[in-house]
């Protein structure tokens, strides 16, 4: 038996249950891995509310990780006991081992750590696909970022000040506000006390922003149209705030002929080819020290319920992990 957080019914933070899990050997095609750091992320909290449905109760949250393979099952060609591994993959990872299959694990590079694996995985990759797939940011380009201080944030910000773009990034606090400006982001918005379209002619001259990168959702829409210019895009990541609500899509039209899109991850890692190549493309940054992983929260698993209280209510700043 080992240690891990279950959610028998759906609800708030008090739901997750710190309870004793049984895993069992690998079958063919399948790793065992002991898990050194798991990473929280919001998309967490969409399973344990019910907004994404999980596929049955009871559930283990969680998607990424870091961690050791421990056992290898039949078939399995490319891993060995003892390998140092990472992984994102849906549901199942706040726990202290579990079985994954192989194919969704890639090895993590010595100089990359469990802490760092955790807390990046997911986030990273979802920076990558939004900044190299989704809309392909370069030198020249001007992004809106909501939640730049955020685990996707800080990432998504110095990943595109590298590529030379120039970033404007809303926080929630001057606090904020100065690690958001730390990490890439050349202007940043206090959206409490700032009306963040006027922010943007402002600091853009009028010329506005090439793509919005919105992981809020509610609270943000229709304004983020309205820091586009004719023909620029609405990439929506996330509803931190609530979903976005049905609206009429001529409202696209009328402000500038501009595309919207609602990515996520899993469709753009879908094959192992471009895991691997999404996967390596964040190794390569990060080993670079183009883009530094913030790890600014580390709970015990056992404290799941105020690490998602502290995600809720916009306590935290870039990634948050738990520590079997």
């Amino acid at each position: 038996m080992v240690a891990a957080i279950r959610v028998h019914k759906l609800g708030g933070p008090e739901v997750l249950t710190y309870e004793d899990a049984e895993v069992g050997p690998p079958g063919p095609g399948q790793i065992r891995i002991k898990q050194h750091a798991c990473g929280i992320n919001y998309i967490d909290t969409y399973y344990r509310t019910g907004l994404y449905p999980a596929p049955s109760l009871p559930f283990i949250p969680g998607n990424e990780a870091g961690g050791d393979v421990v056992a290898v099952g039949e078939g399995v060609k490319d891993l060995k006991v003892g390998d140092r591994v990472a992984y994102v993959v849906t549901l199942g990872g706040y726990t202290a081992e579990r079985l994954l299959p192989a194919n969704r694990v890639v090895k993590l590079p010595d100089a990359i750590s469990y802490e760092q694996a955790a807390g990046m995985m997911l986030k990273g990759m979802t920076a990558r696909y939004l900044l190299r797939r989704t809309f392909k940011v370069e030198k020249g380009t001007t992004l809106l970022l909501h939640a730049a201080a955020g685990g996707v944030g800080l990432i998504a910000s110095q990943w595109a000040k590298h590529l030379g773009a120039t970033v404007i990034g809303t926080v929630g606090s001057k606090e904020k506000a100065a690690l958001a400006k730390a990490h890439g982001c050349q202007h940043t918005i206090l959206y409490r006390e700032e009306d963040f379209v006027a922010r943007v002619k402002e600091i853009t001259s009028g010329k506005l922003c090439d793509v919005v990168y919105d992981g809020i959702g509610k609270t943000t829409f229709p304004a983020s149209l309205d820091c586009l210019r004719p023909l620029g895009m609405f990439v929506s990541f996330g509803n931190a705030s609530g979903p976005i609500e049905a609206f009429n899509p001529s409202i696209l039209q009328q402000k500038g002929s501009l595309f919207m899109t609602r990515p996520t991850l899993v469709h753009y890692i879908a094959s192992r080819e471009d895991m691997l190549t999404s996967a390596n493309d964040l190794f390569g940054v990060v080993t670079s020290g183009a883009v530094k992983i913030p790890v600014n929260q580390k709970y015990a698993l056992k404290d799941a319920v105020k690490a998602h209280r502290d995600l809720e209510s916009r306590a935290t700043t870039g990634s948050s992990i738990l520590l079997p």
